[in-house]
């Protein structure tokens, strides 16, 4: 159906890639991948016929259809609902027809058109809109709301449902999961999977890439090379590949380790959650994978603390919202070093505003915020990537940051610094007006992270970055010391993160006893059933209307933050002695410890190891009853407060 023969593609004098050779049949759903700048956009511009190879030739079929989400959307007062219909050009051709064969008053003619609008699903197109619209989160009120009423977020659901629209024979999808919400991303996943056309899809999210295509397209180094199976396999294929560069290998092992360590330090714990052994998955899944990322250009480490208070944070009984508007009630959390939290729920549901109350942006309305005196908050939101300073380089931005804190860091420092984070060279000194998406975000990590937060709000931290950035980013959260809540559509970044997931939904923030699996089967079951949730104010009328119960909320987080303590000390005792059994193992592997005159200190290692063993054995046993009372108490309060 596509025909690639040794096409070669130029942005200005950049050669993004040449020798292209490979062949995409019909009905086959394809991932393209690559660093940002690679040339993935532009092939799919190539094969729209905005632009043409500079070497080599392209061919596709003179009729095909071609569908793909507009870079922009007019200002128009169209309903929303009109707008996602103009998608299908063929029906809005024959309602034409038909309008001007009436006008003439051509029987026959309106006939056979009708019966051409018929084939071509004209009766119940406004039913597919709306299921379209539905499935990407727009209410049924929305249908009838004027394109200009949305917010630029919204808009961007608008033009991907114009595009879902499209009965087309190749659909080009770049980014699509773009300020999408996890709900929707799942729905569009399942959507795109049935599509029954040829799909070339351009995504950073893995998973999305492995639950939907079967084909990878990957550019780099000025290639563009076709991979057979998901995205996984593609790093599988990869991994062969880079093993055989002997100049990687050792690094390749590194990352090996490092993914192994995570993998056994959790193994214990995931017999005790359904949600760590969502994450051991995952960390066994991440061992067979790092090594596809040996050559990534992104290699830091989040900055450790200085001081890790417990808690460091307790919110009990705050209500938030903005003006007379309420979004979230009664929300209670405490957070402590080492806690990783994901926020789930739909766009709107209040997670960005439960982040903003957690950053101390937003002020609780009722109950009590308890802030530790060595609180230090990192926090990355979006629109502070709107306050980077446009004609100020990211050595510019750093060094003031530095200043401020008064570190005395070296401009070599700063440069090695700015280097884990992908600025090298003159980048580093070049103004960031230019810069993509994806370099302002990582700045704006980069200085989030400097400042040594033990408190990080990550509000989708992975928008705008690569597969090879998140990679990064992922590594790097799982060696960082402190608490860490995330909003993420981001399924692999949830998985290998966080620890414990908390639904915001019907204006309250409650721990969800599942993984993400179990989630997604509750949107689904939600969405066939109707009951998605309302407007966040509604929700929050409609439960004080219904249910004026009074709970003791403060006692309850107390004995849970209690049972949570414990446990956490009992793990941070078993590291410990897990340490000293290690450096006693190590001692009494010297040879000369086995001669005559060191008998004595064979027998009091041996002693200690004795001690240790027992040490390890009753903490361990400590922590696994300090789990279970823990887990239990979160389960008798989601018991509750469902049952509420």
């Amino acid at each position: 159906m596509l025909n690639f023969s040794d096409v070669a593609l130029r942005r200005g004098s950049r050669l993004l890639f040449s020798g292209a050779t490979f062949n995409l049949f019909r009905g086959e759903k394809v991932g393209l991948t690559g660093v940002n700048g690679s040339g993935k956009s532009s092939l799919l511009a190539m094969m729209r016929g905005e632009l043409q190879p500079d070497a080599g030739s392209f061919e596709k079929p003179g009729n095909l259809v071609i569908g793909y989400v507009a870079q922009e959307l007019p200002a128009t007062d169209r309903q929303a609902i009109e707008f996602v219909l103009d998608g299908d050009s063929e029906l809005r051709t024959v309602e034409a027809a038909i309008g001007k064969a009436e006008a003439r008053d051509d029987g026959i003619k309106v006939a056979e058109l009708h019966g051409h609008y018929a084939a071509i699903g004209g009766y119940d197109a406004r039913s597919r809109a709306g299921r379209l619209m539905h499935g990407l989160g727009f209410s049924a009120a929305d249908e009838t709301r004027p394109v200009t009423d949305f917010s630029g977020g919204w808009r961007v659901r608008l033009n991907l449902a114009q595009a879902l629209m499209c009965r087309c024979d190749l659909m080009l999808l770049d980014e699509p999961t773009n300020h999408l919400d996890l709900d929707a991303i799942v729905w569009l996943e399942e959507w795109l999977r049935e599509f029954p056309g040829t799909l070339l899809l351009i995504s950073h999210d893995r998973e999305f890439l492995d639950r939907i295509v079967t084909r990878i397209v990957n550019i780099e180094q000025g290639a563009a090379r076709l991979y057979t199976g998901n995205y996984s396999d593609f790093e599988t294929q990869r991994v062969e590949q880079l093993s055989q560069q002997q100049t990687l290998y050792e690094r390749q092992q590194r990352e090996i380790a490092h993914m192994m360590s995570f993998v056994e330090r959790f193994r214990a714990k995931a017999t005790k959650a359904t949600q760590a052994q969502s994450r051991l998955k995952a960390l066994e899944r991440m061992q067979r994978i790092a090594p596809a990322h040996v050559d990534s250009p992104f290699e830091f480490s989040l900055r450790a603390p200085e001081k890790l208070p417990r808690p460091l944070l307790a919110i009990d009984g705050q209500s938030v919202g903005y003006g007379d508007r309420t979004i979230l009630q009664k929300v209670s959390l405490t957070l402590s070093p080492g806690d990783r939290i994901a926020l789930l729920g739909r766009n709107g549901a209040g997670k960005s505003t439960l982040m903003k109350l957690l950053a101390g942006e937003l002020q609780g309305s009722t109950g009590k915020r308890t802030e530790a005196r060595d609180l230090r908050i990192g926090y990355f939101a979006q629109h502070q990537m709107e306050q980077l300073f446009p004609q100020e380089s990211p050595m510019d931005h750093l060094r003031q940051l530095s200043k401020k804190l008064e570190d005395r860091a070296t401009e070599q420092d700063l440069r090695n610094y700015l280097a884990g984070f992908g600025f090298q060279g003159d980048r580093v000194f070049e103004a960031v007006a230019p810069f993509s998406g994806g370099e302002k975000a990582r700045l704006v990590l980069a200085l989030v992270s400097y400042q040594r937060p033990n408190l990080l709000l990550l509000d989708e931290p992975t928008n705008h970055l690569d597969l090879e950035m998140r990679q990064a980013l992922t590594v790097a959260l799982q060696d960082y010391d402190g608490a860490v809540v995330v909003v993420s559509h981001d399924r692999h970044l949830l998985r290998t993160v966080a620890d414990e997931l908390y639904r915001v939904a019907d204006g309250r923030a409650r721990v969800f006893d599942g993984d993400l699996d179990d989630y997604a089967r509750l949107q689904e079951s939600e969405r066939v059933t109707g009951n998605a949730p309302a407007d966040p104010a509604t929700r929050v009328q409609s439960a004080d209307a219904r249910k004026q119960r009074k709970r003791d909320d403060a006692a309850r987080r107390q004995r849970l933050g209690g049972f949570k303590a414990e446990a956490s000390r009992l793990e941070q005792e078993l590291a410990k002695l897990s340490a000293k059994q290690a450096a006693n193992e190590a001692a009494l592997a010297d040879p000369g410890l086995y001669a005559q005159d060191a008998k004595a200190e064979l027998l009091k290692l041996l002693e200690t190891g004795r001690q240790l063993a027992a040490q390890i054995a009753s903490t361990e046993e400590a922590w696994l009853a300090a789990a279970e009372q823990y887990e239990a108490a979160v389960a008798a309060e989601a018991s509750e407060e469902e049952s509420a």
